[in-house]
């Protein structure tokens, strides 16, 4: 019998063309290290960095580098690191669920699953969140190396070609 997972995987496109965007207002290039690692696991995987910035955590500098971003032709997912906690200046969870189209409720919910097998508790304060904005997936994680990794190589590049596809489906 066939697997229609595997058939849908198999159908997708290999190279996803990617934005990436750290969220700090503290983090610098010489001192980001979470978006960096979300810029080489995406080479690594195959796929196409075509931006690479960092942003304040303000919610207006989030939505018009977003509305950008998601518009272009050329750019099929966007990849947030930083400003998924509760501090009063994380606001990416906030700004995010109000410009998405389609939620996919599921990442952050393994999200937080994947990253309590790893840390405990304390993996309730991520607000990681993901959906589509418009025909372009849109993945936030938190900044950390740890979190980094853990989101991607367990839930954003397993799927990420099959999510484009779907999305772009018409």
């Amino acid at each position: 019998m066939p697997d229609p997972i595997a058939e849908h995987r198999a159908a997708a496109p290999r190279r996803i063309r990617c934005a990436v965007i750290t969220v700090s207002d503290t983090r610098t290039e010489a001192t980001d290290r979470g978006g960096p690692l979300v810029v080489e696991m995406l080479a690594a995987a195959g796929h196409d960095v075509i931006e690479r910035m960092i942003v304040p955590d303000e919610p207006q500098a989030m939505r018009d580098k977003l509305s950008a971003l998601t518009a272009r032709d050329d750019v099929d997912a966007v990849l947030l690191t930083g400003g998924t906690g509760i501090s009063p200046r994380d606001q990416t969870f906030e700004t995010l669920s109000a410009l998405i189209t389609k939620p996919l409720p599921g990442y952050g919910e393994l999200f937080r699953m994947l990253s309590f097998q790893e840390i405990g508790a304390a993996a309730m304060l991520s607000r990681a969140v993901a959906g589509l904005i418009g025909q372009t997936i849109v993945f936030s994680m938190p900044g950390s190396p740890a979190a980094v990794r853990l989101a991607m190589e367990r839930l954003i590049l397993p799927e990420l070609g099959h999510l484009t596809s779907q999305a772009r489906a018409t």
